[in-house]
Order: C-alpha cells, then sequence, then structure tokens
C-alpha cells in the first residue's frame, strides 16, 4: 500500500482555510460575503501585526480567510488561473447565484481555461483572484 494511500484518513476530518493577503480588505470581504454568500464568522485586528477576516458557514470544514498585513502590500493575483471553484449541483440555486453576483454589478470574465467557460461562470474578485461558479457535482 502506498503511503498516499495510508494519510488520507488522516486528513479527511480537517477543515480547510484558504488564506491569502490583500489590499482591498472590504472589496474582497464584500464580494465573498454579499456576492457570494460566505457568511463572516469573525474578524480580527492587529493579530501580530496583521487584521483579518474569516468567511465560510459555520459547521463547515472550510473557510475563507483574507488579512492584511500592516506596512506591506500584498499585490494582486499572480495569473488568471489561480481558481476558487465552487460545485453547485443545483442548477435553479446556480442561477440564483448568477443573478446576484449580476445584480451586485459582478460581471463574467472570460476562463484562461476554457473548459471552465463551458462548465460554468468565471468572475475575478476585486484583487483579480478568479471564482469559477460550476453548475454541476464533482465527479468523484
Amino acid at each position: 500500500m502506498s503511503t498516499i494511500a495510508l494519510e488520507r484518513p488522516q486528513l479527511a476530518g480537517c477543515i480547510l482555510r484558504v488564506a491569502r493577503p490583500t489590499d482591498r480588505m472590504e472589496a474582497v470581504v464584500g464580494f465573498y460575503r454579499d456576492g457570494l454568500g460566505f457568511p463572516e464568522l469573525t474578524r480580527f485586528a492587529d493579530h501580530d501585526g496583521f487584521d483579518g477576516v474569516i468567511l465560510g458557514f459555520p459547521g463547515a470544514p472550510y473557510h475563507l480567510e483574507f488579512t492584511s498585513a500592516r506596512g506591506r502590500l500584498a499585490g494582486r493575483a499572480p495569473t488568471r488561473d489561480n481558481l476558487l471553484v465552487l460545485y453547485m449541483p443545483d442548477a435553479r440555486a446556480w442561477s440564483r447565484m448568477i443573478g446576484v453576483m449580476q445584480r451586485r454589478g459582478h460581471r463574467p470574465v472570460e476562463s484562461a481555461n476554457p473548459y471552465w467557460d463551458r462548465e460554468g461562470v468565471t468572475y475575478e474578485d476585486p484583487d483579480g483572484y478568479r471564482v469559477v461558479l460550476h453548475q454541476g457535482i464533482w465527479p468523484v
């Protein structure tokens, strides 16, 4: 049996937090909270020189964390292929989400990989990172 196969059960109960810096905290938080609907779980200020906001759904095994370091610039996404992909199995919920994004002024962008344009809609956040709303299920 491979080492990787033995290690997977240890990760099964983990919580995933995607953390990244931003220079546009309120705009980025608004994109994910008000546009995509991620509730704000907590904020912190001056935690070892960092301010931050954590978004996610209570009890869900994933969070999004955005931080700003005092006196340091974060910059923009390095490429158009920095993606957060949300698989949305419910077609009506997916359509409603597209409507919310449009009403909030977010316009789809062309994906660097044409697969994502065929399977969903891509949006760019204020820092240039992209979110794909994929209509369908992850083929486990």
